[in-house]
């Protein structure tokens, strides 16, 4: 079993979260929203997608699935980091993308050994190079780490 952390339990992040976890992972999921989360728990979904619930339930309950506000430990005990927070758009059509750079120093100020970061929002082209310099300029501590890029394209509902 490997251990995933995975911040933000938005559409993405859940179903991501979720879908990884029901392969047999063990996956932490993320939110700075701890009411969000204690909804999940309780089997209330914050999004509609078929069959989220039970996959959900299903996870959750055989201990594969996570709920936490704690950042700090699900980083600390997870090689692979997923950033699987909102980019709303702007009035202007651009993206928002200041949840991403935010989550990118949140990373970086609990990183105590080498991860990978993956980067499954759906971002502008070199927005990773931007989430490496973040994390690069934050680190408490000077550690290795690895981008990987992974849009998501999944169709609501």
């Amino acid at each position: 079993m490997f251990t995933i952390c995975m911040v933000g339990t938005g559409y993405v992040g859940l179903v991501s979260g979720a879908c990884i976890a029901d392969f047999g992972n063990r996956v932490i999921c993320v939110d700075i929203d701890e009411s969000r989360l204690a909804s999940i728990r309780n089997g209330v979904m914050p999004i509609y997608e078929p069959g989220l619930k039970d996959l959900v339930a299903r996870n959750y309950s055989a201990g594969r699935l996570v709920f936490t506000t704690d950042l700090k430990s699900a980083i600390n005990d997870s090689p692979v980091v997923f950033s699987a927070v909102g980019t709303p758009e702007r009035e202007n059509g651009s993206c928002d993308l200041s949840a991403v750079f935010t989550v990118a120093k949140d990373i970086a100020s609990c990183m105590r050994e080498y991860k990978v970061i993956v980067q499954k929002s759906t971002v502008p082209v070199g927005t990773s190079e931007l989430v490496g310099k973040i994390i690069r300029e934050n680190l408490a501590t000077p550690v290795e780490f690895d981008r990987v890029s992974n849009p998501e394209f999944l169709r609501e509902g």
